[in-house]
């Protein structure tokens, strides 16, 4: 009898020493600023180059130019989404299948960090304006691609980057604020005659 209740004694005495311990701490996931972002607003550009669009309002474009001076190729900066559009133009001398497939060979140059590949194709025939966006999801350096073409003659070609490490979680209510953004620049976008 009296080794049963040196038994409890000891359980209850173990309990009483393990509740006196400090709390244990458990390690949380870093968190992330919320981003406040302003409504969807858009301003056409139209500037010396054959094609015109709309960007939103708080984005910037900024010009670039090569050792001739002032090109059709633009950076829109993204402002508070910390990022670039890079834009090339091209005035197509090859067939189109060589642009398209130079294109789609860049997309493909992500399929290593990509989780997923989705692509998008808009058609406006009345404007001649097609295009193919592809959205890459996963920690990828660049989580948007799109060409723009008249299957013609002319080729546009666009890539965003961010100015951060790729961290698609903590990044994704920017990715999709940004591709209504670029939806509707495909949208609106359009040749000069």
């Amino acid at each position: 009898m009296r080794k049963m209740n040196y038994y409890w004694l000891g359980i209850i005495g173990l309990v009483f020493l393990a509740s006196c311990q400090e709390e244990m701490t458990i390690p949380k996931p870093p968190t992330y600023l919320r981003l406040e972002l302003p409504d969807h607003s858009y301003t056409p550009f139209d500037d010396n180059c054959p094609y015109m669009l709309e960007i939103a309002d708080s984005y910037n474009v900024k010009p670039v130019s090569d050792q001739f001076g002032p090109t059709c190729h633009k950076d829109i900066d993204l402002g508070k989404l910390n990022g670039t559009i890079h834009l090339s133009y091209i005035d197509m001398e090859e067939p189109l299948s060589v642009y398209v497939n130079y294109a789609n060979d860049k997309v493909d140059e992500h399929k290593v960090k990509a989780t997923a590949i989705e692509d998008k194709q808009f058609i406006y025939s009345e404007k001649s304006v097609f295009c193919t966006l592809f959205e890459l999801k996963g920690d990828v350096a660049s989580p948007f691609q799109f060409y723009l073409t008249d299957s013609v003659s002319r080729f546009v070609s666009g890539v965003v980057y961010f100015n951060s490490k790729p961290n698609y979680d903590s990044i994704k209510p920017s990715l999709e604020y940004l591709k209504v953004d670029l939806e509707h620049l495909i949208e609106k976008f359009e040749w000069k005659k």
